[in-house]
């Protein structure tokens, strides 16, 4: 008698537990189509305001499914297809508004979508509410105006090689030969060193490509600040000193764009 009531109780709890996962599953699913719901709404109202049509491209740590599990967002092949597509089936003459929030990511897809930008005839502006690192810069250097936060940043887009020990900057591999004769740099390195010179190349004719509407002086302080290492990988260029590099830079951030970012859960860590 007694071995029945415990395993009824241990049916009892594991019916307790399915119903409060599935509650859990169903009550996600409800807040994100909620959450979806509401941003569509404001960047409908961007839209309408503007004139504009409007693309995003914010890369949070959002939680999925049932288990609420965390994703890290990047730059990724998917982002180009994605975004190339929404351009591709904008009019010629209708303005472009891109909303950016991202760390950076793979280097193929952000030129890509920065170019798609570059070709289109209508104008196109790019909002930075918080930052647009790497790849995000890229992006937004096609831009025919860049709508900051006083606080927001930019950052360098000096190419990085990946390694089995993580990436490094592609200009300090150029200046080991001036801290190692070249017969004690192993083979591997100097493979390195030939791709980390085609690859800043590569990054200069990206950027040039980008700004050639800019005078030659302007490109060339652009370039020299962003791609040459002057710098960090993850130095912030804040709002002004993009305006002095001769980015066309504007710090009226609309209010809905906050409005918007507001919809976009915060990354883990502090809440306020």
């Amino acid at each position: 008698m007694k071995g029945h009531r415990v395993m009824a109780s241990c049916e009892a709890i594991k019916s307790v537990f399915w119903i409060l996962l599935i509650g859990s599953f169903v009550w996600s699913v409800a807040q994100n189509r909620l959450v979806s719901s509401q941003r569509t709404k404001i960047i409908g109202e961007i839209e309408q305001q503007r004139g504009s049509k409007v693309i995003t491209m914010i890369h949070r740590q959002e939680t999925v499914g049932f288990l609420g599990l965390p994703i890290k967002q990047y730059i990724q092949m998917e982002d180009a297809e994605a975004v190339v597509r929404a351009i591709r089936e904008i009019p010629d003459d209708r303005p472009i508004d891109l909303i950016v929030h991202t760390p950076g990511g793979i280097l193929l897809p952000a030129y890509q979508i920065a170019k798609a930008l570059k070709d289109h005839k209508g104008k196109v502006t790019v909002f930075v509410p918080h930052y647009a690192m790497s790849g995000g810069t890229l992006i937004a250097l096609a831009a025919d105006e860049i709508v900051m936060d006083k606080n927001a940043v930019l950052g360098p887009i000096d190419p990085q090689l990946p390694t089995s020990k993580g990436a490094v900057p592609a200009v300090s591999v150029l200046k080991i030969p001036e801290h190692k004769d070249w017969e004690d740099i192993d083979d591997t390195m100097v493979i390195m060193y030939d791709q980390a010179e085609k690859i800043l190349n590569q990054m200069k004719q990206y950027v040039k490509y980008l700004v050639h509407d800019k005078s030659e002086k302007t490109a060339t302080k652009i370039i020299n600040r962003l791609v040459k290492g002057q710098v960090t990988h993850d130095y912030p260029v804040f709002c002004s000193e993009a305006m002095e590099l001769g980015l066309p830079v504007s710090d009226k951030m609309p209010k809905l764009i906050y409005r918007l970012m507001d919809l976009y859960p915060q990354p883990s860590g502090r809440k306020f």
